[in-house]
């Protein structure tokens, strides 16, 4: 884990309050923290905790993933896969086990992804047929699948 960069994550509190046009005191009551408590985060003197960071982001109304990547506790890649992964949940359009389904997708090529780039070689192209056959597989194989003879 990263060490904390509470400077840079106070500053971008105070911005990101001030375009929410809140007052410290207005951020402090809706996140429920204490008045001199946040003014000693955006002044850089306290390190939130991630619980606090997330109540901040839900009063500011912005990704709570976000304030940990200016605190330093989680990198941009992983923010990146968490909203993801987030927002598949979040789709209200598809069905609980399809959204199963595109996370063991989204896995299998993130890691597939890793390791193509420890060789030099790139990874071959798909066809809809190959991508078709691994959704089957990562949904335990109940998608309907061509009769053998």
């Amino acid at each position: 884990m990263a060490s904390l960069n509470v400077g840079n994550l106070g500053e971008y509190l105070r911005e990101q309050r001030r375009n929410a046009q809140l007052s410290l005191r207005q951020l402090a009551d809706a996140a429920g923290v204490s008045n001199p408590y946040l003014s000693q985060i955006e002044r850089g003197l306290r390190k939130p905790s991630a619980d606090i960071l997330q109540q901040l982001a839900k009063a500011l109304r912005i990704s709570a993933e976000t304030l940990y990547v200016q605190a330093g506790m989680l990198d941009e890649r992983e923010r990146e896969e968490l909203e993801t992964r987030g927002v598949i949940l979040a789709d209200p359009s598809i069905n609980e086990r399809q959204k199963q389904v595109l996370l063991q997708i989204y896995d299998s090529f993130r890691k597939e992804n890793a390791l193509d780039t420890d060789t030099s070689e790139p990874a071959p192209a798909q066809t809809s047929e190959q991508i078709s056959e691994r959704a089957a597989r990562a949904d335990g194989g109940s998608a309907a699948s061509p009769p053998s003879h």
